[in-house]
């Protein structure tokens, strides 16, 4: 997971580390560890009992992730090592929005689940409210081309073989941008339910966009993501109905991994939800205004 490894940063077989490209330059084993295997599945490294040998922890023990080769002390210093240089520099971000009366947000979702057509309405919606937007896309500038066609200014960030924006690359985007003061900013993150859930970009919030055709389960099954969020959108609201999706089942779901997390159910199609989603926004707004 990236909170381990950060993702920029590889954590290689001898428990350092590096970059991406260090570790292919070096021809160092590197990898991302999964977090959970099945109980009937096979052990793809040797589970040692022997004294003094760590156990594979598989996402139970205190680090929340398993990593061959390395101790659960060592990821939780490896991962707090990354966090907090990511942390450092999102909390510059902050305050320079801050400085600006700058209202920043945090698009996250699955891939597909509809972050770029919302926020092409929402562009459209929120009228001469003065904006700029972030793409966050692996490759193609195809998200952000979307967002230039509306009128609206984007800058797009292809992340490679990363999944995730971090506070580094979203505040160069901030010094290209120069959003004006009391703008928003909005930051479309790359399509990713694990990964932009640990990492801080400077937002005043994260905004989880979840469609109906994804299943009620999914905040369960992502539950870190939707416990950081501040509002989930229930997007595609149209397909509800041929698709069986329980409404009742994606809220009480959301609200048992953050009981405090504000629902709003939306469709682009038909516009009906947008209204009450923009009001949202310029109460965030309003918030952010205030001395």
């Amino acid at each position: 997971m990236c909170t381990v490894c950060g993702c920029s940063e590889m954590v290689t077989a001898d428990g350092k580390v590096m970059s991406h490209e260090e570790a292919d330059r070096l021809g160092l084993d590197h990898h991302h560890a999964p977090a959970f295997r099945p109980e009937s599945a096979p052990l793809p490294f040797p589970h040692v009992h022997a004294g003094g040998h760590d156990h594979h922890h598989y996402g139970t023990g205190a680090a929340g992730v398993s990593v061959p080769g390395m101790t659960q002390d060592r990821l939780i210093e490896v991962e707090t090592s990354i966090l907090a240089k990511n942390d450092a520099i999102a909390a510059s971000n902050r305050r320079v929005l801050g400085a600006l009366g700058v209202l920043a947000l945090n698009l996250v979702s699955s891939p597909g689940a509809g972050k770029t057509t919302l926020l092409c309405r929402t562009i459209e919606a929120l009228g001469d409210t003065p904006l700029a937007v972030i793409e966050g896309d692996q490759q193609t500038s195809a998200d952000a081309d979307r967002i230039r066609a509306t009128g609206a200014r984007a800058l797009q960030i292809n992340t490679g073989k990363g999944c995730h924006l971090d506070a580094q690359m979203v505040g160069h985007a901030i010094d290209d941008l120069r959003p004006r003061p009391g703008s928003c900013l909005f930051i479309e993150n790359v399509g990713n339910l694990v990964c932009p859930a640990g990492f801080d970009l400077g937002e005043d919030a994260k905004v989880a966009i979840l469609s109906v055709t994804e299943g009620e389960d999914k905040p369960l099954k992502y539950p870190d993501m939707f416990t950081a969020a501040r509002l989930a959108i229930l997007t595609k609201l149209d397909l509800a109905p041929h698709c069986d999706a329980d409404l009742a089942a994606y809220e009480a779901n959301l609200r048992r991994v953050n009981p405090k997390i504000e629902i709003l159910r939306l469709s682009t199609r038909t516009g009906e939800g947008i209204d009450a989603w923009i009001d949202w926004l310029h109460a965030r707004r309003a918030e952010k205004a205030a001395p």
